[in-house]
């Protein structure tokens, strides 16, 4: 497998982590976003919406790539299904879905590079004080419906797909200034540290990763 990524990307991060979870191997294969390099010819043709992550792999005999990070995990869970990101019972995983959709559509998509650069141009900092609001709002509402169905994860007692959103959208939150997060959000706090306890969850963060930025 190629896993066509960016170190700082939530959805990257995501499916770095199901990899590692699976431990399933796979060549590492940078798309450097903040230089451009997601708008190229040749990725454009692996993912048309010149985003980050891309996975091509082997189905059924036939080389395809698979873009869109939940497709990628679910598409993952299906063919390597232990351990399982998906819990077995139809409600819980209805839940584990529903939790990852709060982070995947209600908020990543108000932190993107693209919208936040057309958000700046209008006015000075917008996208900033814009993403920053999408963290707070869609980070209470995790911490709201999560309460019913945690465990020592988002649900139950094993990562799920939930988690794999969850970690990253954390980690974004704290670049976005999100205030008081360990006071607002106490299970989610809670959470990401039973996460990141675990090696395969260590291994996928991005300080990680080959193509990080260390500080300077």
């Amino acid at each position: 497998m190629k896993l066509y990524n960016y170190w700082r990307s939530s959805a990257s991060w995501r499916v770095r982590t199901a990899l590692a979870l699976k431990g399933l191997s796979y060549e590492y294969v940078p798309v450097h976003i903040a230089q451009g390099e997601q708008r190229s010819a040749e990725h454009h043709a692996r993912n048309p919406m010149d985003q980050v992550p891309a996975l091509e792999l082997e189905v059924n005999g036939e080389r395809v790539v698979v873009s869109q990070s939940i497709a990628i995990i679910e598409l993952l869970d299906e063919l390597h299904p232990e351990p399982a990101l998906l819990p077995r019972d139809p409600y819980l995983r209805c839940r584990a879905r529903e939790l990852a959709e709060i982070v995947n559509s209600g908020i990543q998509p108000h932190q993107n590079l693209a919208p936040m650069a057309r958000m700046d141009a209008l006015q000075a900092g917008a996208g900033r004080a814009h993403a920053r609001h999408f963290n707070e709002l869609g980070l209470a509402a995790y911490e709201a419906r999560a309460k019913d169905v945690a465990g020592r994860f988002s649900v139950g007692d094993s990562p799920t797909i939930a988690d794999l959103c969850l970690v990253p959208q954390l980690n974004a939150a704290r670049r976005f200034e999100v205030p008081d997060l360990e006071a607002r959000f106490p299970l989610l706090i809670r959470v990401e540290a039973a996460c990141l306890a675990l090696p395969a969850f260590q291994q996928a963060h991005p300080d990680a990763q080959q193509d990080a930025v260390k500080p300077v």
